[in-house]
């Protein structure tokens, strides 16, 4: 792509133009592996170096690139959004928690369909012949990946989610105005890992990346009606404790966090 040239007649100053041509440049990358030193810009726009100053003064202050004293500039590049902060001993929902940060919080579902699952269907306290639903989805903040989650309810409390769009809406929003069931209460178990090959890749992470691994049983009252498990992203989401005399009731058990409510 290369520079423009700037018109001298063009009325506005050259180290506008300047600084507008760079913008330019910098958003088709061209400055990814270096940003040009004062001399190279000099040279290459046929201007002064007191031209080139001002233009990258301003570049400066508008945050577009770093410039340190007795170095080279380079283009700023944004550092990683802030961490979802999430108390501990509360009900929570992460797309209301995404949504609560500021940021869209979408999904890309990989899977809803009805299974048979001995395991799970035994931690909900079923039988293990009784019919499950699996939800499978990839959670994005501002369509960035955050968590890999997969869930499991009883097919005769969640049949309804079948064909439902649950690429901008919460789980439990779905259950509680389709099949009326609503999650008030539960138990997580919470892990802290590294991100399997396999993991790192689906959340845009490198393999051994921290993440933390959640396992939650839902419940509807007393009920359990969701297994529920979910790798996110440690960069990503942060979780918080209050202790003392006005602080939530929580409890750590060995590598157990309960949620406040129902256990």
């Amino acid at each position: 792509m290369g520079p423009r040239a700037l018109r001298r007649a063009d009325g506005r100053p050259l180290w506008g133009q300047l600084q507008d041509d760079l913008v330019r440049r910098i958003h088709a990358r061209e400055f990814d592996a270096a940003f040009p030193g004062e001399l190279a810009l000099t040279e290459e726009y046929a201007v002064s170096r007191y031209t080139v100053r001002q233009a990258l003064a301003q570049l400066r202050a508008d945050g577009v690139v770093v410039a340190e004293r007795g170095r080279v500039p380079r283009v700023a590049r944004p550092g990683p959004p802030p961490a979802i902060d999430q108390p501990v001993g509360e009900a929570y929902s992460l797309f209301a928690a995404v949504e609560e940060a500021g940021r869209a919080q979408t999904s890309e579902v990989r899977r809803l369909e009805r299974v048979a699952d001995g395991v799970v269907a035994r931690r909900l306290g079923l039988e293990e012949s009784t019919p499950l639903l699996t939800l499978e989805r990839l959670r994005l903040s501002d369509g960035e990946p955050l968590a890999w989650d997969r869930a499991w309810l009883p097919w005769a409390d969640a049949e309804a989610l079948v064909g439902a769009d649950l690429t901008r809406t919460a789980l439990y929003a779905e259950l509680a105005s389709r099949a009326g069931l609503r999650v008030d209460g539960g138990r997580e178990r919470i892990h802290a890992e590294v991100a399997e090959p396999a993991v790192g890749k689906l959340l845009d992470i490198p393999p051994g990346a921290p993440v933390f691994r959640i396992e939650r049983l839902g419940t509807a009252g007393e009920r359990p009606v969701e297994w529920r498990h979910t790798v996110i992203r440690a960069d990503r989401f942060h979780l918080t404790a209050s202790f003392g005399a006005s602080a939530a009731p929580w409890s750590i058990q060995r590598d157990d966090v309960y949620l406040g409510g129902a256990r």
